[in-house]
This record gives structure tokens, C-alpha cells and sequence, in this order.
């Protein structure tokens, strides 16, 4: 038995990366390939059973990651990525959130064929959409800032009230309808959920409090918070069943507000749960769809649950939005989105199967389809909204389509010939600096500047760094360039993050860190004073065209001559490092940097 359990852990946790892999490289949704690769590993080829090989652990497992999940979204929620849109997203999550309830509740009933009772309970959690599935697909689709705001901080709010919300109706429809329960009961459920507030709040001003008086050792910091977050979710399941979720939600707010103050509580900490949370994703999404039955997937391909379906997807989300944002600034095409875009995740999925288990003890039969009509609505809005997000955003012009651009820190003679090259091939630039006098220069050749600290945390709130894709800091400060090459590599890839040395390669040797050496641009003596100077004297940014795929070697080129990037036929650009191999392919052009030819050559 043991060895089930472990072969199982195991094969979900490796199989749930490499479908988060896969998806990467195809470009689809992970969320799909997700539910696919858990649907054949489990109802369809029958390989494993995760609930039956984990036995009593299935449940407290997936609630576990669950309440890590829902700590790492609310924790990365700031007020300052809703200014401007607040009103929208508190009618969203309130009015739109109780519109959502009654819809689907009526859907429920008149057309999947439940009763009254059971509806209005399903019909709760059917409003949540949630971090675990709104996240990857924002990451995927570079919508624009506004819209994916609303769209990741309703996710967010709303998760946990959803099953607080199905709690109520259950609660409520057990008073009315057991002669045995009074009004007691619902005070005690109120309490419960106050309770779980509070736990949540307190625990998260005691770990931001630890954290700020240096209790805690760096190292510690991450699994300290995780450890705190799993006991404010046990304490307040142990209170009453559902109030977890609510309670870890509230600690990862309060840490939230608090960390803006606690310079401690840095991105180091929230990287790690973030990474964690894409562990947690994968593996409780493939746990899931793995442990349903095949005739859960056949009962699914009936007219009563594919109709529900289609009513939630295009009648009551897209209702519930344009009537609760009425007046509201957000813009018709902005409605229209978030209107369309409301994939249901793993809370719905695993806490119907809850609600499932109790109505059909207290005698509602019908109950007994709860967790097919569920997995229908998850599985059916993940694969709708996650192929159709980018080309919907793009159609109503609401997605960045230009292509992938370039962020350039440090403004200088070499970065604004660089930055004016690169925006003449149609690449969209930004030139950062914290100088204004240095950034006149590029206000005059009408490129893109942001004057401010980029290492300081409101950066990101005041400038929208959606639209580029790779990072070149090309200050004269080695040291400098480093740290924010190293501080963006969360942001914009390993691979996409690259820093220019100020002197020769040997002489700062021992203040470029090991893990960016390889992405020192451009090649050996092509440091900042050289290649400004070279800008100053006569020399500037040229394209050699290609006229075959070939391999080149640095040393064939023009004496004196800098080769700086590749430009691709698809627009995009390669930055050429200084151990980087330098191979072309036909139609690509070769950008160096070399002197000008003067009338006598």
C-alpha cells in the first residue's frame, strides 16, 4: 500500500510538471493539458486511481494545497494595481458574485434538472473562478494591466466565498427543513466565519511582526510562512468545515498590506511560494482528474448538463458582469472580456464532491450528479477561455500584439542609438533611468523613458513592463547592472535578463555573480566606456544581412566591428552574449556595431 500511495505521489508531481512543460512549448493553456493528461491517466486508461492509492490522505492533501494556493494570490494582491478600476472590481465581487449565485442556481434547477435546495447550494460555488486557473491563463495571454486586474483580483476575493456561500445555503436549508435545528445553528456558522477572520488576521500581523522584528532567519522565512499558513487553515477547519479557505485568504491580505511596510518580506519569500504554488497546481489539477470515474465523464454528454453549461458560459457570467458594472469606468470591451472569461478550477472541483457526499446523506438523490456537472463546468470553461483568452483580448484590442519588446536600463549614447535601432525595426523599447538630463536624448528621438528607481517596488505599479520581454541593464555600474539583472529574472526569464560589464571581463570578474556570467553581453572589450565612445567617434548601429544559415565565427567579422543581436524574420530579437555561439539563419540580419564608411572608402 505504501508503495502505491508513494509511486502515485510521485508520477502525479513529475507528470503534472511536465504537462506545465508542454504546455510552455506548444503555447497551449497548462490548464488544459493539465486536465487532458489527468483525464487519460486516470477514467480513460484506467493506469491509477489517486484517491483510492492515497485512501484517507486524498482530501487533506488537496485542501492543504489549496489553502497554500490561495495564501500566494492573495498575498501578491496590491491596491495599487486597481487604481482607477476599484469601483469595478467591488461591484464585480459583490453584486456581479451574488447575480452569479442566483443565475446559475435557476440554471441549475430548470435546466440540469435539480431541486430548488440543491441548486442554490451548488450555485454558490459555482461563482468562484480562482487563482489556480485565472493565474496561468493571464500569464499566457499579456493582456493589458487594467483588465487582467479585475480579472486576477475577482479570482482572488471571490475563491473562498464561493464554498462560504454554498455553506450558507446548506446551513440555511438544513434549519428549514430539520425540525431538530434552530436558529442556533446559523449564529454558530456566522461565528464560525468570524472566527476564521480573525485567525486569519492575526496570524498574518504575527508573521509580518516576527518577520519585521528579524525573529526569523532569512533562510526560514518561506517555510515559516508556509507552516503558519497550514495552521491558520487547520484551526479554522477544525472550527467549522470551509472557513479555511477563507481564513488563509484573509492572512495572505493582511500580509499583503503589511509587507509594503516590511521591507523584509521580500520577493526572495514570494518567488518561493509562488514557485510552490505552480508545484501545488499541477499536481492537485492531475489528483482530480485522475480520480473520476468514466461514468462521471459519460454522464457528461447529456443534454441537461451540456445545456447548463452553455447557460453559464453565455447567458448568466456575461449578465451578472454588464449588469453589476453599470456606470462603472470600465469600457465595453473591457466588460465584454470579462464578461466572456470565467474558468471554473479546483476549489469547485473539490468541494463539490463535499457538498455531494452530505446532500445525498440528508436524501437529495439528485445530488448524486453534483460532481459531474462540476467537472463539466471546469472542464468545459478551462478549455473554452483558455484557447479563446488571447485571440478575444487581441480582437477587442485589450492584448499587447506587438511584438515581444525590450526594456533598457541606463540611459546613455550606446543605449539610445540602441533603443532608436530597435524601435525602427518596429520592437517596442523603454529606456529607464533615474536621471532626467540622461533621458532627454531619447525624449527627443521620441522613444518610450521612464525616469524612476527600477529596483524600487512602486516601479511596477507606475510603469506597464507587460509589453516587454528581455531586460538589458547597461548602466556603468557592473555591480548595479547585476542586481537588477539578477532582481528581474522572476519577471522576465533566466534567459531573456542580460547586464553589460563597465570594465574588461578579468578585471570585474569577482563582482559579476556566477549565474550571470553567461549573459554578459556581447562580447570581450565590449564594455560601457568603449561602446560609448564608439558611438561619440563615428560609429554606429548597422545590419549585415544573411544570405544562408551559417555558424560564424566572432573573429570573422570586420576589425573593430561589435555584433550585438540577431534580428529574426518574425520580429523578434536574440541578444548575442559573450558565450553565446553566434549561429544565423537565412532571411536573419546580423546587427553589429562598426564605423562609419566615410566618402574616401
Amino acid at each position: 500500500m505504501e508503495n502505491i500511495a508513494l509511486i502515485s505521489i510521485a508520477v502525479i508531481v513529475v507528470v503534472g510538471i511536465f504537462s506545465q512543460w508542454l504546455a510552455w512549448r506548444i503555447q497551449w493553456p497548462s490548464i488544459v493539458i493539465m486536465s487532458i493528461t489527468g483525464l487519460l491517466l486516470g477514467p480513460i486508461f484506467g493506469l491509477f486511481n489517486p484517491q483510492e492509492a492515497l485512501g484517507s490522505f486524498y482530501s487533506p492533501l488537496i485542501s492543504l494545497a489549496v489553502a497554500i494556493i490561495l495564501f500566494e494570490g492573495s498575498s501578491s494582491l496590491d491596491i495599487r494595481e486597481i487604481k482607477g478600476i476599484s469601483k469595478s472590481v467591488f461591484r464585480i465581487v459583490t453584486i456581479g458574485a451574488f447575480l452569479a449565485w442566483i443565475g446559475g442556481s435557476l440554471a441549475a434547477h430548470y435546466i440540469a434538472g435539480l431541486s430548488l435546495e440543491v441548486s442554490f447550494i451548488i450555485g454558490g460555488l459555482f461563482i468562484v473562478t480562482g487563482p489556480t486557473v485565472i493565474i496561468p491563463l493571464l500569464r499566457n495571454a499579456k493582456l493589458k494591466p487594467r483588465t487582467a486586474a479585475v480579472l486576477k483580483w475577482e479570482g482572488i476575493i471571490v475563491d473562498p466565498f464561493g464554498p462560504l456561500l454554498a455553506l450558507f445555503a446548506y446551513e440555511v436549508i438544513k434549519v428549514l427543513t430539520t425540525e431538530t435545528l434552530h436558529m442556533n445553528y446559523m449564529f454558530n456558522f456566522f461565528l464560525s466565519a468570524c472566527l476564521a477572520v480573525v485567525f486569519g488576521y492575526v496570524i498574518g500581523m504575527v508573521v509580518s511582526l516576527m518577520i519585521e522584528k528579524g525573529f526569523i532567519p532569512e533562510y526560514l522565512k518561506s517555510p515559516v510562512i508556509i507552516a503558519f499558513v497550514l495552521l491558520c487553515f487547520t484551526l479554522a477547519e477544525v472550527v467549522m468545515h470551509e472557513t479555511g479557505m477563507l481564513a488563509v485568504t484573509v492572512m495572505g491580505l493582511t500580509v499583503a498590506r503589511t509587507k509594503h511596510y516590511v521591507s523584509s518580506i521580500g520577493h526572495d519569500v514570494s518567488h518561493f511560494v509562488e514557485n510552490v504554488t505552480v508545484l501545488l497546481t499541477s499536481t492537485v489539477f492531475i489528483l482530480l482528474t485522475a480520480s473520476l470515474s468514466r461514468e462521471t465523464i459519460a454522464e457528461i454528454f447529456t443534454w441537461p448538463i451540456i445545456g447548463f453549461v452553455l447557460v453559464m458560459l453565455f447567458i448568466v457570467r456575461p449578465l451578472s458582469i454588464w449588469l453589476s458594472t453599470i456606470g462603472t469606468e470600465l469600457s465595453n470591451s473591457e466588460k465584454t472580456l470579462i464578461g466572456w472569461i470565467a474558468p471554473r478550477g479546483i476549489v469547485a472541483l473539490s468541494v463539490s464532491g463535499y457538498f455531494a457526499a452530505n446532500l445525498l446523506n440528508d436524501g437529495h438523490e439528485e445530488a448524486a450528479i453534483l460532481t459531474t456537472l462540476t467537472f463539466a463546468l471546469v472542464f468545459i470553461t478551462v478549455c473554452a477561455h483558455g484557447f479563446s483568452l488571447g485571440p478575444v483580448a487581441k480582437a477587442l484590442k485589450l492584448a499587447n500584439d506587438a511584438p515581444p519588446g525590450v526594456l533598457l536600463v541606463g540611459a546613455n549614447s550606446f543605449s539610445i542609438a540602441l533603443g532608436a535601432y530597435l524601435q525602427k525595426l518596429g520592437i517596442p523599447v523603454l529606456i529607464n533611468d533615474t536621471s532626467a538630463a540622461q533621458l532627454q536624448p531619447a525624449i527627443d528621438k521620441q522613444i518610450p523613458v521612464y525616469q524612476g528607481q527600477i529596483l524600487a517596488e512602486h516601479s511596477e505599479y507606475e510603469v506597464n513592463l507587460t509589453p516587454y520581454e528581455s531586460l538589458l541593464s547597461l548602466t556603468g555600474d557592473t555591480a548595479f547592472n547585476a542586481l537588477v539583472s539578477q532582481s528581474y529574472v522572476p519577471s522576465f526569464g533566466y534567459s531573456n535578463t542580460f547586464m553589460l560589464p563597465s570594465k574588461s571581463y578579468q578585471q570585474e570578474e569577482n563582482q559579476v555573480p556566477s549565474a550571470r556570467k553567461a549573459h554578459l553581453l556581447f562580447q570581450e572589450g565590449a564594455v560601457f566606456t568603449e561602446l560609448n565612445k564608439k558611438i561619440n567617434t563615428g560609429y554606429s548601429i548597422q545590419a549585415l544581412p544573411v544570405e544562408k544559415k551559417d555558424k560564424v565565427k566572432k573573429t570573422q567579422l570586420p576589425k573593430e566591428t561589435i555584433h550585438l543581436f540577431v534580428s529574426k524574420e518574425n520580429k523578434s530579437v536574440q541578444f548575442i552574449t559573450l558565450k553565446s555561439k553566434l549561429t544565423l539563419d537565412e532571411g536573419d540580419q546580423l546587427i553589429v556595431l562598426q564605423k562609419n564608411k566615410t566618402e574616401n572608402e
